[in-house]
């Protein structure tokens, strides 16, 4: 395929329809140059020509009003927060409930008003979507790239995943949250915090290791000294303390999000996020009429980089079903360039997914699993090159299954887990002593003991906490297993795995649960550091 998705149309189109596109990013740079150049070849559109983007936008325009009427009418619902303070206010709930009267039936009669006008606009919006690239590519220079690697010398990479549920306000209050620009702009505020350390000062994540051979060394910071350390955990392989943590990773290498569906708080995240993260994929998903269904919704996925990408491809999940399938949920893939050794590219491959919500659906995860080891196979074919080294095969995002409830037994035993290691899981169905869910019990999120990142930590950091916060293990009706009985700890369904089967041996040596969404989300983070072991002849 041609370079920054300017292919033939014809074969784009088909493996389009299939519901996958590989697209590589940047030019595979000659001998000669030192530097790869990043992101200068692929258009930051996902349309091929300007003048179906421009029609894209008159299409939303014309639908704008409906989306805005409906957003409105959901958001009505209030969270378990917004209901116990119009119980606190002194006009009491007759004032509350008259205002939202006259607000659902200005936003009913909009609604019913606009139909014509919005029908235009989704036949207009629909052919589109079958000429659209799968995912956007963001390049922001500024910011120094990936330096010549010695593989005699022991590096760290570091991979943040969360599910931030910043769907659009009024579909946000299913889970019991609201305000989706408020809190997308914590995120990224969090995810890519202001600091004196200038860009260029990256570059020591690519330096020597020093340091004693007992102890492995963190990101340097702008004095010289160790921002973070990572140290070697014997928790990981045998019962040790549990490893929380309130902030996101300062050092974080790649940052996998899902659920990033709000149109507002895609471009705040993707404005924040260019300050630290230079290589972004956002956008992403095949919308309009695939697969018998009509997607109305993108993927959620957002992938930001600090590494320069290679290539990156997209398949949409053929199998969703229920509300699911409004949603074009599927399997982000991409090739990142981590730098130059003997001659040879070093690269890494970085995944990012969300699996089917609905706990009685363990069936069609089964499948959506399978269909994710065959593409990723596919894709590292068709990308790696001869000669190359693969620092690490990396795979992020919400599975919506755990490693505890009975409900999930069949998810639990997916081939996916002989081929990719989870360092949280023991064996199907066990996990280590030290790790704990993910998933929070959602009417419980504003409560004041996980009020705060510092009180979610503590709190969690006991066994009560955990059982009376955290989401119980289920069986497949849904409903909470008696079985598990009082020692569970709770649903992990968020995950970041890694590919034993590389050119470097990599080593899981720190995991982190992160409480730095307390009240902005209804799943805790995940963290994983990978030691790469020198590679000495």
């Amino acid at each position: 395929m041609g370079h920054g998705g300017g292919a033939d149309d014809g074969a784009e189109a088909s493996r389009q329809e299939e519901g996958g596109v590989a697209i590589p990013l940047n030019p595979l740079p000659s001998a000669a140059a030192p530097q790869d150049s990043p992101g200068m070849a692929l258009p930051q559109s996902p349309f091929r020509y300007r003048a179906l983007a421009a029609l894209e936008v008159v299409a939303e325009g014309l639908l704008a009003p409906e989306y805005w009427a409906l957003n409105h009418l959901l958001d009505l619902q209030p969270t378990t927060a917004e209901r116990r303070q119009q119980q606190q206010r002194q006009c009491g709930r007759c004032c509350g409930c008259a205002r939202q009267a006259v607000v659902a039936v200005a936003c009913a009669t909009l609604l019913l008003l606009w139909l014509p006008v919005g029908a235009l606009g989704l036949l207009l919006w629909l052919p589109l979507q079958a000429a659209r690239r799968p995912f956007a590519y963001q390049y922001t220079a500024g910011t120094a790239p990936a330096q010549p690697w010695d593989l005699r010398q022991r590096r760290t990479f570091t991979f943040l995943s969360a599910n931030v549920c910043l769907l659009p306000s009024g579909l946000a209050k299913f889970s019991n949250l609201g305000q989706t620009p408020q809190r997308a702009a914590y995120i990224a505020r969090h995810l890519a915090p202001t600091s004196p350390e200038p860009a260029g000062d990256r570059a020591s994540l690519v330096e020597a290791w020093h340091g004693d051979a007992n102890s492995y060394g963190g990101t340097l910071g702008a004095a010289g000294r160790a921002s973070s350390v990572v140290v070697e955990m014997p928790s990981m392989v045998e019962p040790g303390p549990l490893v929380l943590s309130e902030r996101f990773p300062a050092d974080a290498d790649f940052v996998c999000l899902q659920e990033v569906f709000d149109p507002t708080a895609t471009a705040v995240l993707r404005r924040r996020l260019a300050g630290t993260f230079p290589h972004l994929l956002w956008d992403v998903g095949a919308r309009g009429l695939r697969h018998g269904g009509l997607r109305v919704l993108g993927s959620g996925l957002l992938l930001a980089s600090r590494y320069p990408l290679l290539a990156a491809g997209y398949h949409c999940f053929p199998n969703g079903a229920g509300e699911d399938a409004l949603a074009a949920k599927g399997l982000l893939m991409a090739q990142v360039l981590l730098g130059r050794a003997r001659g040879q590219r070093l690269v890494g491959y970085l995944a990012c997914t969300h699996l089917q919500a609905p706990a009685a659906d363990a069936a069609i995860r089964e499948e959506q699993l399978t269909l994710m080891l065959r593409w990723l196979h596919q894709f590292r074919q068709a990308e790696q090159l001869d000669g190359d080294l693969v620092a690490f095969d990396v795979l992020c995002g919400d599975l919506n299954f755990d490693n505890c409830s009975s409900g999930d037994a069949l998810n639990q035993r997916h081939q996916l887990f002989q081929t990719y290691q989870d360092p949280c899981r023991r064996a199907p169905g066990q996990d280590q002593p030290w790790a704990i869910g993910t998933l929070l019990n959602y009417l419980k999120i504003y409560e004041e003991p996980v009020s705060t990142p510092e009180k979610m930590k503590r709190t969690l950091s006991q066994p009560g906490g955990r059982r009376q916060f955290l989401a119980a293990p289920i069986l497949p009706s849904s409903d909470p297993d008696p079985a598990a009985g009082d020692e569970w700890q709770g649903r992990r369904v968020d995950y970041v795995l890694h590919h034993a089967g590389t050119s470097l041996r990599t080593e899981a040596v720190e995991v982190s649960f992160i409480t730095q969404l307390a009240t902005r989300s209804d799943h805790l983070p995940v963290a994983l550091r990978l030691r790469l072991a020198p590679d000495i002849p």
